[in-house]
Order: structure tokens, then sequence, then C-alpha cells
């Protein structure tokens, strides 16, 4: 059974930083496509970016939409972590951020982006931004 734990949220100024990490346990992180999606207030919950493995130790990330020019993921072997990097944080990135993982890792098209293509969840962790 997968296991997700997200943390690093919190309360930060508009054009602050904030690091989210999501460690996994029961699988190693390689072994699994796993994801950073959000929730706005009022809305439906939205894919940001996803990784996989390339390679022996690396691995292929994606992401989308707004955010995109200032936000980065990445994957942590040692810690089995995901991990997103926010910059220059706006107060439109306010939502709670989830990590969420699959271990369809041959499914195609790349990356998944719909909530049904994820099996296993986290709990949340709020992000707030202030103007």
């Amino acid at each position: 059974q997968v296991q997700l734990v997200e943390s690093g949220g919190g309360l930060v100024q508009a054009g602050g930083s904030l690091r989210l990490s999501c460690v996994v346990s029961g699988h190693t992180l390689s072994s699994l496509v796993t994801a950073w999606f959000r929730q706005l207030p009022g809305k439906e919950r939205e894919f940001i970016a996803a990784i996989r493995r390339s390679g022996p130790n690396g691995y292929e990330g994606y992401m989308t939409g707004p955010p995109v020019d200032r936000f980065s993921i990445a994957g942590d072997n040692d810690k089995n972590s995901l991990n997103l990097e926010m910059k220059n944080l706006k107060p439109e990135d306010t939502a709670v951020y989830s990590c969420a993982a699959t271990s369809a890792v041959a499914r195609e098209p790349w990356p998944p982006r719909e909530t049904s293509d994820y099996d296993y969840w986290g709990q949340g962790t709020q992000v707030t931004v202030s103007s």
C-alpha cells in the first residue's frame, strides 16, 4: 500500500517561495508516476506536474498551466520524495496542494492529468499567499 504525506505548506507573502515535499512509503518513488495537483477555492482539483523514472537514477518531468515558469518538480531518491519548488508566489496560487501516485507507469498518453488516473493521494497541504 502506497502512502503519501505532504509537508511544507503555509502562509507566505506574494513574491515569496515555498518548497512542498511529498514523502512516499510502501513503494519506491522510481516505481511510480507521481504528481502534484492543487485545488483553488471553489474550483475543481487541477493538475500541475508529474514525474516518472527516466534512466537508472533520473526522472522525466512534465509541468503545465500558469505556474510553469515559477514552479519546478523534482524527485529525491534518497528521501523517496517528490518535491515542488514554488517561487514568486501570487495570491492566485492559494490552494490546497496534494500529491498523487499511480503504479501504472506505462500508461499513455504521458503524463496522466486526470484525478481518476491516480490511485493514491496524500491528505493535502494548504498554501496561502497574501497580497
